[in-house]
């Protein structure tokens, strides 16, 4: 039996089960697969960047240029110190270790797929904190996208380092974590609350940076910067940091975790063909083995089987 129009448009849209767990309106969909794209080149903006910049004063430099809005807009309804934490996890760890991977021997390709295996650790993290307990599904999803990092681990050597590798699946981590703390917050508006938490990171990047560079190599730096370096790290402040998260963190908050994170499965494709034509990255037959069996557990854990990926335990209020 059909069901009546008007059920339709509150559900949203469902689309194919390999990267979906629930329903979603289509204008969310689309703005979603838009996060996918900005965050893929992202990758090659930052690969760009960090011939200019150190990773420690990259990742000042990005979110000095995300907290400019904070002059306009009123902070969240939300303590200092949670701010803090939030900005710690989801903004200077995630990007302090993801540019150190990069720029100790991780490829921009292959950091994408490690990075977006925060999709798993926020499903895991998400599970701890928020009830979610995972089935033997989402185990075994997990064991294979380890096993593709162990995969990947095994190409050591050229183009990656264990080092650079390590520090990039930190990232994900720190990611994850991030992921789990904004999903639990109360209602704030999100463009604010990614402005706002861009005023964590600068200070302890600021500090790395005169601790490993020197107190005056950054303002060495700017003035020798190239304009293909002041122009990515502008877009990975503005576009990746303001738009991106503005976006991610209103619909993580939106929707079940396990519904927004798998779409991160998409952003190492677009990572990896932007940064073959920019850089020419090529991946071998064992890389693109680990790289898939990341991609194949990641997929597993957030496909629906017939009784659903996860039950939720709802704890009493």
């Amino acid at each position: 039996m059909n069901r009546p129009e008007s059920t339709l448009r509150e559900r949203g849209l469902s689309i194919g089960p390999l990267l979906w767990s629930g329903v979603m309106a289509l204008g969310h969909l689309v703005l979603l697969l838009l996060v996918v794209v900005i965050w893929g080149l992202t990758f090659v903006a930052t690969r760009l960047a960090l011939d200019d910049f150190t990773p420690s004063q990259l990742t000042a430099l990005r979110f000095l240029i995300a907290a400019v809005p904070a002059l306009f807009l009123p902070r969240p309804p939300l303590s200092w110190r949670l701010l803090i934490v939030i900005g710690l996890s989801l903004y200077t760890g995630q990007f302090l270790f993801q540019f150190f991977g990069m720029a100790l021997g991780t490829p921009p390709g292959l950091s994408a797929i490690v990075v977006q295996t925060q999709a798993l650790f926020t499903i895991l993290f998400a599970a701890l904190a928020l009830g979610e307990r995972p089935t033997p599904r989402q185990w075994t999803g997990t064991a294979v996208a380890f096993a593709g990092l162990a995969v990947i681990a095994t190409t050591v050597g050229h183009d990656l380092t264990m080092v650079g590798l390590g520090l990039t699946a930190l990232s994900a981590v720190s990611w994850g974590i991030g992921n789990v703390l904004v999903k639990r917050l109360p209602a704030v508006d999100t463009l604010p609350l990614t402005v706002w938490l861009s005023l964590v990171p600068p200070l302890p990047s600021l500090a790395l940076s005169a601790l490993l560079d020197g107190p005056r190599a950054l303002w060495t730096a700017l003035p020798a910067a190239s304009w293909l370096g002041v122009g990515a790290t502008l877009y990975i402040g503005l576009v990746a940091t303001v738009l991106g998260y503005t976006i991610w963190g209103g619909l993580l908050r939106r929707y079940p975790a396990a519904t927004v994170a798998p779409f991160a499965l998409l952003i190492p494709f677009v990572a990896a063909y932007a940064s073959s034509l920019a850089f020419g990255e090529r991946f071998g037959a064992p890389r693109l083995a680990g790289m898939a069996l990341v991609l194949l557990g990641l997929a597993v854990i957030v496909t629906p089987g017939a009784a659903g990926v996860t039950r939720l335990i709802r704890r009493s209020r």
